[in-house]
């Protein structure tokens, strides 16, 4: 069974669409978030937590906007900034510069604690030195980190004023072919979404793994 980590019971729901009958459930828990501007290292150490405690496969996703001019502000620090600022200050940030482009991407992160017959995910030096940063001890498990793959997926679109009632976040300021993620049907957002494109490329792969498994 795949442990999709989130609270969010919408991702499990859209990620079932992608992998049909190959079993996703929801399992809540709070790993920690590490402090990076890499969308990889935090949904990687997140799935090697999360698969320490659950003890099965799990799927972590990290996801943000990514403004060209504001150098990729918000980037991994979106839920944050929305929480902080919220989503107009950042359309009136995005507003003032000629170049208006964006993109949402995510990360995927699946971990089931066993090797894969591509290489492990090249983010593992990015995990040591967070934890050599936290603190953490070279000797512990942590030091030799659980190999993780890893899945991407963006969409390029353009920041606008307010849209839209539907969606969440930042959905109501961005804009892809004609229309803000806020104005978009539930089927027509997930067919073009980051989250959908990273899990169908997840899916493919998953399917494959399970097959030789």
């Amino acid at each position: 069974m795949l442990r999709y980590v989130t609270t969010n019971a919408g991702k499990v729901r859209e990620a079932t669409e992608y992998l049909g009958d190959d079993g996703v459930t929801q399992f809540d828990f709070d790993y920690t978030e590490i402090q990076s501007d890499d969308l990889g290292a935090i949904a990687a150490h997140g799935a090697r937590e999360a698969h320490r405690e659950a003890g099965e496969p799990v799927l972590v996703d990290d996801a943000g906007l990514f403004v060209e001019a504001l150098a990729g502000f918000p980037g991994p620090y979106s839920s944050y900034v929305e929480d902080t600022l919220g989503v107009e200050r950042v359309w009136r940030l995005a507003e003032a510069e000629e170049d208006r482009r964006a993109s949402f991407r995510c990360v995927l992160a699946y971990c089931d604690g066993e090797p894969f017959r591509a290489s492990p995910d090249p983010i593992d030096r990015d995990d040591r030195a967070a934890a050599a940063a936290a603190g953490a001890d070279p000797n512990a498990e942590e030091a030799e980190p659980l190999p993780v793959k890893l899945f991407e997926g963006a969409v390029r679109g353009t920041l606008v004023p307010p849209r839209g009632e539907g969606g969440f976040g930042y959905d109501p300021i961005f804009e892809h072919d004609g229309a803000t993620m806020a104005e978009m049907s539930t089927e027509r957002k997930n067919a073009v979404s980051h989250r959908g494109r990273a899990l169908a490329k997840f899916g493919e792969w998953y399917r494959e793994r399970r097959a030789v498994s």
